[in-house]
């Protein structure tokens, strides 16, 4: 997973990541500057570590709240510390009870550490919740891992139903229909997203996809063209509409019980986002970013 520098971190995270982090800033502000401005610029480096340092101590005797913690887990899955935050959960259950929240980053973690059954098995636990929608579309996105495309849709609509204006999970859908071979119906889900997260390269990417599949070329060059999308990017949208109409090809209207999904298709990764969305993961195991040239647009976490 790319690495991201301290200066990048919210202002909670890199008070949890290094006091030692504030001293470097300092001098590097410091050596850019003339020898007279350098002193002054060492000295309010100097000020500042003292007051980050000070928010670190305050922050960490908070450490023993649960949301504080709870905070902290998610801020490690973010970051793609799954196996680490899963050590986390456990200790944060121990002080704390087993709560919805934490079920959903376990849930969450383990599917992401290649452990299927038992992230469904989580989920599911989910259901009745005030975090059901979250237990819905993790399941919808391990029935996408397992190729069984009809069956993510009739999850993550499930999930949809519960949370309506959620783009990342639109987006999920609009990607899980087209690989259902339910063309006409990732229309509408996948707009939603795109105007919804209009910056999000998984949405435009799909949307483009979805361009392809339905026989609309220059449109999808258009719109490829306006969102700036990489050339990797362009090449994965375009192997995968050749792979999805090859798909549907021999079927005419196709529907999503005559659809069986296509076994003898590439390992696919993933698109990867500025602001780290997760993608519809389509292998067993755990999956992130779109790195290869040769990925296939998809769905987020």
């Amino acid at each position: 997973m790319t690495s991201i520098a301290p200066t990048s971190l919210p202002r909670r995270r890199q008070r949890i990541a290094a006091g030692a982090a504030v001293l470097i800033l300092a001098l590097a502000t410091g050596g850019c500057a003339s020898t007279k401005d350098g002193y002054a610029g060492i000295a309010e480096g100097q000020q500042r570590q003292a007051a980050e340092a000070a928010a670190l101590s305050k922050e960490s005797a908070n450490i023993d709240t649960q949301a504080t913690y709870l905070g902290l887990v998610d801020q490690m899955q973010q970051e793609g510390l799954w196996f680490a935050s899963l050590a986390h959960i456990d200790a944060l259950e121990q002080r704390w009870g087993v709560t919805p929240e934490t079920t959903r980053t376990r849930a969450e973690a383990l599917r992401h550490s290649g452990q299927p059954q038992a992230s469904e098995a989580a989920y599911k636990r989910l259901m009745g919740t005030k975090l059901e929608a979250a237990g819905y579309r993790g399941q919808g996105l391990l029935a996408g891992e397992r190729g069984d495309f009809p069956e993510a849709v009739r999850l993550l609509k499930e999930a949809q139903r519960r949370t309506p204006t959620d783009a990342l999970l639109l987006n999920d859908l609009g990607y899980a229909n087209l690989r259902a071979g339910l063309f006409s119906d990732a229309r509408l889900p996948l707009m939603q997203a795109l105007q919804l997260r209009p910056d999000n390269v998984q949405a435009q990417a799909n949307l483009a996809l979805y361009f392809e599949v339905t026989q609309q070329a220059d449109q999808a060059r258009a719109f490829m063209d306006a969102s700036k999308l990489s050339p990797a990017t362009r090449s994965a949208v375009q192997d995968s509409a050749r792979q999805l109409m090859a798909a549907a090809a021999p079927i005419s209207r196709p529907q999503a019980q005559d659809l069986q999904p296509r076994t003898d298709t590439p390992a696919v990764d993933e698109i990867s986002t500025a602001d780290g969305a997760e993608p519809l993961s389509l292998k067993a195991s755990r999956s992130t970013s779109l790195s290869s040239t040769r990925s296939a647009p998809r769905g987020t976490p």
